[in-house]
């Protein structure tokens, strides 16, 4: 696949834009403090050019982006065949706010429904929380039909 720029392209994909408006979880990849990885589900919010998340300020993963903000976010569908996965390579920044920022509360609609959204907030506001913005820097998309793994391509 290609590097940087050329790849970014791909988010504007039909199928990208199908799971990034999708209600799977994401998986955030990073390096903890000792260097070794660790991957986490997680609720994700795209706001058309970042992968926006949500966490609580005491979040272990909060120490480690702040100290590597280099991340790696997978949003899959492999409930059917052809499976199906974007992913993302960036690079994370951390703003610490007050209460629940605007993507999370969308993200929890988005999930839950309205009602059900709003019961879950409803026991968030005004919880400190960290919202966590993953620029992309480089995007993969595979479809199993016509977009395979490197691996497997020619």
């Amino acid at each position: 696949m290609a590097d940087g720029g050329e790849t970014l392209a791909l988010l504007k994909d039909p199928l990208a834009q199908e799971l990034l408006t999708s209600r799977r979880m994401a998986q955030l990849a990073y390096t903890w403090t000792d260097g070794s990885p660790r991957v986490v589900p997680i609720w994700f919010h795209w706001d058309g050019q970042s992968v926006v998340l949500g966490s609580p300020m005491r979040a272990p993963k909060l120490t480690a982006l702040r100290t590597n903000p280099r991340v790696a976010v997978t949003v899959e569908d492999s409930s059917d065949w052809p499976y199906k996965a974007l992913l993302v390579r960036g690079e994370a920044s951390v703003d610490e706010l007050e209460d629940v920022s605007p993507e999370y509360e969308r993200a929890a609609y988005r999930y839950f429904g309205d009602e059900a959204g709003e019961q879950w907030l409803k026991q968030l506001r005004g919880m400190p929380m960290a919202r966590i913005s993953v620029t992309p820097q480089w995007v993969g998309l595979l479809d199993f039909v016509t977009r395979f793994p490197s691996a497997l391509s020619a």
